[in-house]
């Protein structure tokens, strides 16, 4: 527990109020972070009521796709926590990413589907990081965590999603792509700075319910090793080493979590 202790640190988790974020919330929680969730949607995680009454969640309410409102979060993170150790890269918004569905055919994107889809993959996580980089200078280092998808790493398989047209979108593996880009190129340009960056591949983990597809659920199970999909829970060890010292000769590093899906 004490390897992992995420305790006296300030953590900033992007898109903390989605579904995989609140998972990503409580072990951060439970590990006895600083929580910040930074997210465009700031009610409050019932689940997590706890945390807050003892002032150790707070919600700041941010829009991602503007410099200026993510600034604003980070000076009232750090007016409230006097520090901002962790960033995690979490939230992504756009077609196909967390917003309004677009087409999976590439023919029918047209480009201001294309620019708001890469912006709410790897743009968001490009302006979170810069602008995270003044008050780790100030203290002298930070930690960021980015969270990229095994569609940064392989093509959607289209015999999975038939005729649907529910295939991922163009934008959205592009995006996590550069995402794991951009992960190694600031591993790399501000390790001088005591700045460690590394980023979490998840595989599938959907969002079960009754209007869930069961063919092509037992389908996205056979893609993967392990045949099952992944229980977001599982998430928790991977982000809990990242993001406390356990990690702290890692950096430049993706860690896949996608029961053998990218592997095979």
């Amino acid at each position: 527990m004490d390897l992992f202790s995420l305790k006296n640190k300030n953590v900033i988790l992007t898109g903390g109020n989605g579904n995989l974020g609140k998972i990503m919330a409580k072990w951060l929680l439970e590990y006895e972070a600083a929580l910040f969730i930074a997210d465009i949607i700031d009610t409050p995680i019932v689940e997590l009521r706890a945390y807050q009454e003892k002032g150790q969640l707070h919600y700041i309410k941010c829009d991602l796709s503007s410099s200026a409102s993510i600034a604003q979060m980070y000076s009232s993170v750090n007016q409230i926590g006097g520090s901002i150790d962790v960033l995690i890269n979490n939230a992504a918004y756009g077609g196909g990413a967390g917003g309004s569905k677009s087409s999976a055919f590439i023919d029918d994107v047209d480009d201001t589907v294309w620019r708001v889809g890469i912006d709410g993959t790897v743009g968001v996580t490009f302006r979170c990081t810069r602008e995270v980089l003044p008050y780790f200078d100030k203290q002298g280092g930070g930690n960021i965590v980015n969270i990229a998808s095994m569609y940064g790493t392989v093509a959607p398989d289209p015999s999975i999603y038939g005729d649907t047209g529910n295939n991922n979108p163009v934008m959205y593996g592009t995006g996590k792509a550069g995402v794991i880009q951009l992960t190694k190129y600031c591993a790399a340009n501000l390790a001088k700075r005591d700045v460690r960056v590394n980023c979490i591949t998840p595989g599938p983990f959907p969002l079960i319910t009754e209007a869930t597809d069961k063919e092509f659920y037992e389908k996205l199970k056979s893609k993967t090793m392990l045949g099952r999909e992944g229980k977001a829970d599982e998430l928790a060890g991977p982000l809990l080493l990242l993001c406390s010292d356990a990690s702290s000769y890692m950096t430049g590093s993706n860690v896949i979590v996608d029961g053998g899906w990218t592997a095979w």
